[in-house]
């Protein structure tokens, strides 16, 4: 049987998801920021690709100076990029364009919620919601009071209408705050640490509702320091030291430390299985530690007479391959590509794979966990396999 790849490529740090301009709210190619200060020039981002679709909910996560700000910053035309180029709903926001176009393309184009809600303190919740309509001369002037009433009932506010900001609580404020980021319909929502001041029954209701914005068709992008959030989003996206971790990476070694996960982004080498194609042959040396960011993969075990049955099957964010490089020996069954569509892995050499793992003991202690699983599937269903062989053999006998 062939076990070769269709095809084989080194990938980038950031795991580039193919779509139509069509289908991009942001698209982001190759940007780098640098800044000058007195102790000299400094690079915050190094080269970023990053696509994000509409509809999608995104978490961007990093420790403190990893350069979330500046991306943010990017993405709303708040700073300029000193390289590269920024695409916004089909719109390029940096190139031939001045600050009062990007300006007025904001306040259609764009929401934004503040950690601290930046809510105007002695005017009303129902004015605060009123003002976007007023900067981006949207909605007729009798007509802005109804539609900022109407975002305040969507999040839940619309009996606090004509209270000050300080006559409510912190969590009320924060909605109050997002109701105002959709006054104008934008098809973009950009977050920075909404949560970060609320408690934790407030910030649940916040996640809740940027849910349903999801659902309705809005894109969300969320920067966050909390972990505990970033499972409610459709993607997370992290990103070290000016550069985004490969999501792929990321979503199947969670245990990695941010520097090990970086490492492994820029040693990874993608393959692509046609349907059916065997990847890791049964008793067979691995060389690789393989991690799915598409597709369906079989795990198969065979008989003498060739019967096959199926022990697992593993999809996107999980991995195969750990068995044989951390225990040594063979392959113990048969790994091949499922058979409805292509299969897209992202592989690490044996020794590359190995010196990482042994400076993260909490990822081989996950790992090893997982190991133990599978054997003990194998051996069951090893198990099943050979009493039915015995059945056939008493009764053919």
């Amino acid at each position: 049987m062939n076990t070769q790849p269709a095809s084989r490529k080194r990938k980038s740090v950031s795991d580039r998801h193919a779509m139509t301009s069509a289908e991009a709210m942001i698209d982001m190619h190759g940007i780098v920021k640098r800044f000058k200060n007195a102790a000299g020039e400094f690079t915050v981002l190094k080269g970023v690709d990053l696509t994000i679709n509409r509809g999608e909910f995104v978490s961007i996560v990093g420790k403190s100076g990893s350069g979330k700000s500046t991306l943010l910053n990017m993405i709303t035309g708040i700073d300029h990029p000193t390289e590269g180029r920024v695409v916004i709903g089909s719109t390029d926001i940096y190139t031939n364009v001045t600050e009062s176009q990007r300006s007025k393309w904001r306040g259609r184009n764009l929401g934004i919620v503040f950690q601290f809600f930046q809510l105007l303190p002695m005017l009303t919740l129902l004015e605060n919601v009123m003002l976007p309509m007023d900067y981006a001369e949207m909605y007729d002037f009798d007509e802005r009071p109804a539609r900022a009433l109407e975002m305040l009932k969507l999040v839940g506010l619309e009996a606090f209408a004509h209270k000050l900001p300080v006559l409510v609580s912190t969590g009320q404020q924060q909605l109050a705050a997002i109701a105002r980021a959709l006054a104008c319909d934008p098809p973009l929502l950009v977050a920075d640490e909404p949560t970060g001041n609320l408690d934790t029954k407030s910030a649940d209701i916040i996640i809740n509702l940027f849910e349903e914005l999801a659902r309705r068709g809005k894109t969300v992008v969320m920067v966050t320091h909390d972990p505990s959030l970033t499972s409610r989003t459709t993607r997370n996206i992290i990103i070290a030291d000016g550069e985004l971790i490969n999501e792929t990476v990321a979503k199947t070694l969670p245990w990695l430390r941010h520097r090990h996960m970086m490492e492994f982004s820029k040693l990874v080498e993608e393959r692509t299985y046609q349907p059916n194609i065997t990847i890791i042959p049964h008793n067979e040396h691995v060389e690789y530690f393989f991690m799915i960011r598409k597709g369906e993969v079989e795990v198969v075990l065979q008989d003498k007479k060739q019967n096959e049955t199926v022990i697992s099957r593993l999809n996107p964010g999980e991995f195969f391959g750990e068995m044989e490089l951390l225990r040594g020996g063979k392959s113990i069954a048969n790994v091949r590509a499922g058979s409805l569509a292509p299969v897209e892995v992202l592989t690490i050499k044996r020794e590359d794979f190995k010196r990482v793992i042994d400076q993260s003991p909490i990822t081989a202690e996950a790992i090893g966990k997982i190991v133990q699983e599978r054997i003990e599937i194998h051996r069951a269903a090893d198990s099943r396999k050979t009493k039915r062989t015995s059945k056939t053999v008493k009764t053919e006998s």
